[in-house]
């Protein structure tokens, strides 16, 4: 049945996401004992198109909210702040326009419990272990997640699981988040519930898209996925739950890192002392796979300096198209990068060909993967999505969901369209559709 508003009855969703999990991990899953059990029974699409920029904050951030990156203002993981060498991270709900799953499923009195994912810090979820890291000299990671998420939370699962973790590092990180989930369903029993897993992810970045390692976090991903419906099950009510398992993104080997903003130095565009930038006309920002391209904006109205802006951006953009060196697939306007969901507000976006991705660097103009001191992945993501090798997954198990419905496809936007419709709430202005065909 399909639950709406008005009904009394208990109901709860949790929505797992396996970061940087694809398409072309199916095979293996379904080969892995929890993960096929989970596949057999769900509604299933592996064909999942994600968002462009195809980065993780977007991503999550779409799927909470149905809406694609322009529109819901997550257009890139990091901020502009171009005088940091590290750029803080869009990790507060402030930056999400709209409504989300989480924020009405609270209006409904709904308890939501939220463990690292994307965006949420200093949201209204009451129990939320928030995705944030300390990123000033002054700062502790005590200080910081106190202050961006449910402090006698976070307290609780630091005294009792925090020796399970090691800083940032998998499997650790994702070990802590496990024994931190389990406890919150059974101690905590909330109505919703939010898991962000970046095991692969991680070992993705460092080793590859198919090193053994990444297989390795597969299989833990699966105990994982297996001792989540174990306690489930045990804890009841779970003929009355929804459960997702998802990926955001999927990931494309590389072995050649490009910095624009060197070559926006060289052309003029960019000022830098002792180091840092200090000035600039025109600035590139990182998405890994693609770049966008901004224009300072205290020139709007200067006619002149603008004139001259876009005679010289005319050429460096001819240059970055027509020399290899620069690792370009395909270079869209900002009107053109809006139409696709990314930032309207660049003046391009530049879309990098396999093997290359782009960092914010002002100290050289590329350098090889393995020769790099920071920002060294040998995988990562952030490109266009629409490409067949380079999709993720939806499945969907519980209430309210048809068993062993295949989708042949899916936009990332449409996951929380379809759980809004599912749950009888309205996230406003989407830009997904609701997949009728997985809902009783």
């Amino acid at each position: 049945m399909k639950f709406k508003k008005n009904q009394q009855t208990h109901r709860r969703l949790i929505i797992i996401s396996l970061d940087a999990v694809g398409s072309k991990d199916l095979p293996l899953m379904s080969t892995l004992p929890n993960f096929s059990r989970f596949i057999r029974q769900a509604a299933l699409c592996a064909n999942v198109t994600s968002v462009y920029p195809s980065l993780t904050y977007p991503a999550h951030t779409s799927i909470v909210t149905g809406r694609l990156p322009k529109n819901h203002g997550i257009v890139d993981n990091t901020l502009l702040q171009p005088k940091r060498r590290n750029p803080d991270w869009m990790w507060q709900r402030k930056y999400v326009r709209g409504t989300t799953l989480y924020d009405e499923a609270i209006k409904e009195g709904w308890k939501v419990a939220s463990l690292l994912w994307p965006v949420t810090a200093k949201s209204k979820i009451q129990y939320n272990l928030p995705e944030i890291f300390a990123n000033r000299p002054w700062q502790n990671q005590i200080m910081v997640s106190a202050m961006n998420g449910t402090l006698g939370y976070e307290l609780d699962l630091n005294s009792r699981f925090g020796r399970l973790r090691d800083g940032i590092h998998q499997p650790e990180l994702d070990d802590f988040v496990q024994a931190s989930a389990l406890y919150t369903i059974g101690e905590y029993q909330p109505d919703m519930m939010l898991i962000h897993y970046t095991d692969v992810d991680s070992n993705r970045h460092l080793y590859g898209v198919h090193h053994p390692k990444v297989e390795d976090a597969l299989r833990r991903h699966d105990k994982r996925i297996g001792a989540l419906l174990e306690h489930l099950e045990k804890t009841g009510n779970i003929e009355q739950t929804t459960i997702v398992v998802m990926g955001d993104h999927y990931q494309k080997d590389t072995t050649m890192i490009v910095y624009l903003n060197y070559l926006l130095w060289q052309q003029g565009l960019i000022t830098i002392k002792d180091g840092v930038i200090k000035e600039f006309k025109v600035i590139a920002k990182n998405c890994g796979g693609s770049c966008y391209l901004y224009k300072n904006a205290r020139y709007k109205n200067d006619t002149e300096v603008n004139h001259e802006i876009d005679e010289k951006m005319t050429e460096v953009l001819a240059l970055i198209d027509t020399d290899d060196i620069y690792g370009c697939a395909h270079i869209y306007t900002g009107k053109e990068a809006g139409m696709l969901g990314a930032d309207p507000r660049c003046i391009a976006m530049v879309e990098a060909r396999d093997g290359y991705y782009f960092l914010d660097g002002i100290d050289t103009l590329t350098e090889p993967v393995d020769d790099a001191k920071t920002g060294k992945k040998r995988a990562t993501h952030g490109y266009f999505p629409m490409d067949n090798s380079y999709k993720t997954f939806f499945m969907a198990i519980g209430a309210g969901i048809r068993e062993q419905v295949r989708i042949p496809q899916m936009n990332l936007c449409d996951v929380g369209v379809t759980l809004a419709e599912l749950l009888g709430f309205d996230l406003g202005k989407v830009d997904g559709k609701v997949i009728q065909e997985i809902l009783w």
